[in-house]
């Protein structure tokens, strides 16, 4: 696959950065679709830089966008192999923004947004040192069946739209039971009448999950 890349915002306080916030966008959008996330939540983190590759595919079900991987088939072993590969590709991305940026290996978060949330909930709990915080919103837990044999424990947040009609909220119930009982710390926040979106009380919960997250840095 080849190197990510996308748009970067902050840090919002002049001085090097003292985080990694990595913004990871849904099937069809491109980095663009989150970056706009970075200064919503810099007043919560003034000295974190954000960053939201362009995901590693062409979305093979359109003729613009991005994607992670395909779901044009959505048996469990296609998915799941998709996610690995897109888990690479993003490791690769998340240790060179680290190294460009000067900052130690465990001074970063992911979120991602519906297959980026996916994604990000994947390669998160896989990576030899874990991030800080990992949040997902409107997204799912792909291969709930794998979690036992990981070590890594990083917090998470999952959001999700009680109404979303695009990745039914059920989803991220079922995946905070599978990760509750796996014996990670969860965090979760389900709001009535919201689609496939994020809304003002998603935003604050998220900036006050990294500012907590980040407090040890």
């Amino acid at each position: 696959m080849p190197d990510l890349d996308g748009p970067r915002w902050g840090p919002r306080q002049a001085g090097p950065p003292g985080q990694l916030v990595v913004l990871c966008h849904g099937v069809g959008a491109d980095g663009h679709d989150l970056i706009d996330l970075a200064p919503t939540w810099a007043p919560a983190l003034p000295h974190a830089a954000f960053a939201a590759p362009d995901a590693p595919e062409r979305y093979d079900m359109a003729p613009v966008g991005r994607q992670w991987f395909s779901i044009a088939d959505r048996t469990p072993a296609r998915l799941e192999a998709g996610v690995a590969a897109a888990a690479k590709a993003l490791d690769g991305f998340i240790d060179a923004e680290l190294a460009r940026l000067a900052l130690p290996p465990d001074a970063y978060a992911l979120m991602g947004f519906s297959q980026g949330a996916m994604t990000v909930l994947y390669a998160g709990l896989r990576r030899t040192v874990p991030p800080r915080a990992v949040l997902a919103y409107s997204g799912a837990l792909i291969a709930p069946d794998r979690l036992a044999g990981i070590t890594a424990r990083p917090p998470i947040l999952l959001v999700h739209g009680e109404a979303d009609e695009v990745v039914p909220v059920e989803r991220s119930r079922l995946a905070e039971r599978a990760l509750r009982d796996a014996g990670f710390d969860v965090e979760a926040l389900y709001s009535p009448g919201l689609g496939h979106g994020i809304n003002e009380a998603g935003l604050s919960v998220g900036a006050l999950f990294l500012q907590r997250s980040f407090a040890a840095i």
